[in-house]
């Protein structure tokens, strides 16, 4: 498995990293337990993805409040506060979230050679061409498909699939491929918490809705059950492998464990290996303490495949 990491993908604030529990260095934290495996290979985008590139994505309309400090303070979820300036949301947080685009950007490029591969950041699926909301500022998915059909990687018609196994719905990327029926969606998600936008969760095409609370073993019965429901046929697969699904997860409401987690990524990985379809694994959320310790299993047991 190719994993994509830098340092930039590391989120920052100081003292404002204490208005969200989302740990914005766990990125360091997992690279610092992985990077003595033996043999390991960890590799970098050459650089953020420039933002002529979100600008064509998203357009001008969009793109003029990606630069509005309180428009992106409430896509982040945090209080506005007069004394921040805009230069430092976009060095510590904006930044590190289009470094993490690049790297859903290079991760595709290798899974578009056959490799399977993991970008610890991206994920972003809450955020669409027209949208940013949920901590979500840039549809990295939909920005990388963009990129490599500039490249000439991809053709028209080719199909893509979205594997969504964060504990929050993926609307973002319903909204963003709500009319592109090449692209299939699997979303397994807790359906009592946000985002609550019934018409994007009719888009998905492998739709499993599940109850506040919902532990390991129902969880990976009703995964593996959708799993089966997919055929092979596609360029790539790109799954947000939030760590919210975590007992520990202040947000998510559900109740996996850390072997639950690991699980979960291992029933994915082996059927996309089963149908012959490269991966793009991909950072999604994840809130709590045991975050970095879920990303380090799953990739500690996948490093070598």
């Amino acid at each position: 498995m190719n994993i994509f990491y830098h340092s930039s993908y590391n989120i920052n604030l100081g003292i404002f990293s204490m208005l969200h529990p989302f740990d914005g260095r766990k990125f360091a934290h997992v690279y610092k337990s992985i990077k003595k495996l033996p043999g390991i290979h960890i590799q970098s985008p050459d650089g953020q993805v420039k933002k002529e590139a979100v600008r064509t994505y998203t357009g001008e309309e969009h793109f003029a409040r990606l630069n509005n400090k309180q428009f992106i303070l409430g896509a982040l979820e945090v209080p506005n506060i007069p004394l921040l300036p805009f230069w430092l949301i976009d060095n510590r947080i904006l930044r590190p979230m289009r470094w993490g685009v690049a790297g859903t950007v290079s991760a595709l490029r290798s899974a578009l050679e056959g490799n399977h591969c993991w970008n610890m950041s991206g994920g972003y699926h809450h955020a669409s061409a027209n949208a940013s909301e949920g901590f979500c500022i840039y549809n990295d998915i939909g920005i990388a498909l963009q990129t490599v059909r500039q490249q000439g990687l991809v053709n028209p018609g080719d199909r893509f699939l979205i594997i969504d196994i964060d504990a929050h719905h993926g609307n973002g990327n319903a909204l963003a491929f709500m009319n592109n029926r090449d692209m299939t969606l699997l979303d397994i998600y807790n359906h009592s918490i946000y985002p609550s936008t019934q018409y994007t969760k009719d888009r998905v095409d492998v739709n499993i809705p599940l109850r506040m609370g919902t532990a390991g073993a129902e969880y990976l019965d009703k995964l593996q059950n959708g799993l089966q429901k997919l055929q092979g046929g596609y360029r790539a697969a790109f799954i947000v492998a939030g760590t919210d699904v975590l007992e520990s997860d202040p947000l998510g409401g559900l109740r996996l464990t850390l072997p639950d987690c690991l699980e979960r990524d291992r029933l994915v990985l082996d059927r996309l290996t089963e149908l012959s379809i490269p991966s793009v694994f991909l950072g999604g959320g994840g809130y709590s303490k045991q975050s970095a310790t879920a990303i380090t299993q799953s990739l500690t047991a996948f490093y070598q495949r």
